[in-house]
């Protein structure tokens, strides 16, 4: 268990303590911690450590973020590539955790855009059960995996600090299948993303962006946004730039999550209709759904 990002179990200990009794109860795991996964203001360095610690470790069989963050870019100048690759193991996480899945994916190390301990493992009531059964067979098996349409879905979060959100599941709503934009061929390829705020942030610091961009060809882009709700023009600004760069027409599809409306800070009221990007970032998968591979 590695806090990569901020270290919130420190801050919100119920959905981590949670998260970490479902994988010894449910996945029978032992979570292994480490100096910074429970300390909030921890350096780069020190985070960084405690990747190499864990990559290192031959009883670790998998890497899962507690969550996700703000500054995780600021890790990746301290990271040991070659060490890393040395011990190559399953990395699970999303958000700010892009930064690192970028990283291993260049490092040749297959990685996961989900199952992080807090947001997932610990989810209130009981885990979504297309994330438990997507996150089993990330973790014991191998081979193709179905991905399915969420059957349900949710957009309003309750607080973690208060006992009283662990006592049911959160509420959801039913799910509206994928929508697909110009559906008229099939595409396979390696995948890449994650968060689309820290695809942009890495693009500005260029870390992790392959020098000669063929590198993406014919794959398949992996895009969400974060709780920030970042608008339908900010979106449209990124994917623009991406395109100006010459990375954006690289993909031969895009994989869009369904974006969040609601947070604590902008409470958009459950009877306004969601929110629509333009045409061409339609929405086609939601973000409680499965274990995304980024190979």
């Amino acid at each position: 268990m590695v806090s990569a990002s901020g270290g919130l179990p420190e801050l919100l200990p119920l959905p981590y303590e949670l998260g970490l009794e479902r994988l010894r109860k449910e996945y029978e795991l032992e979570p292994i911690e480490y100096p910074a996964t429970r300390r909030m203001g921890s350096t780069p360095r020190e985070r960084a450590a405690d990747i190499h610690a864990a990559f290192a470790d031959p009883d670790v069989k998998a890497v899962i973020a507690s969550i996700g963050g703000d500054d995780q870019i600021t890790v990746l100048p301290h990271l040991d590539r070659e060490l890393i690759r040395a011990n190559p193991k399953p990395f699970f996480g999303m958000s700010d955790n892009t930064n690192l899945l970028a990283f291993l994916r260049n490092s040749g190390i297959v990685a996961f855009h989900g199952g992080s301990v807090m947001g997932e493992l610990g989810r209130p009531g009981a885990m979504h059960p297309q994330t438990a059964d997507s996150l089993r067979a990330a973790l014991f098996t191998s081979g193709p995996y179905e991905l399915r349409p969420a059957e349900r879905w949710r957009d309003i979060d309750r607080d973690w600090a208060d006992p009283a959100t662990f006592d049911a599941e959160p509420e959801t709503r039913p799910g509206t299948g994928w929508a697909w934009v110009n559906p008229d061929r099939v595409i396979e390829g390696r995948t890449w993303g994650g968060c689309l705020e820290i695809v942009g942030w890495l693009l500005m610091a260029d870390r992790e962006i392959a020098r000669d961009l063929s590198e993406y060809e014919g794959g398949v882009l992996l895009l969400e946004t974060s709780e920030d709700m970042p608008s339908a023009t900010e979106v449209y600004y990124t994917l623009r730039n991406m395109g100006e760069r010459g990375l954006l027409q690289r993909f031969s599809a895009l994989l869009m999550g369904r974006p969040k409306t609601w947070f604590f800070n902008r409470p958009n009221s459950p009877r306004r209709p969601l929110v629509t990007p333009p045409t061409s970032v339609r929405p086609s998968c939601a973000p409680c759904g499965p274990m995304l591979p980024t190979p």
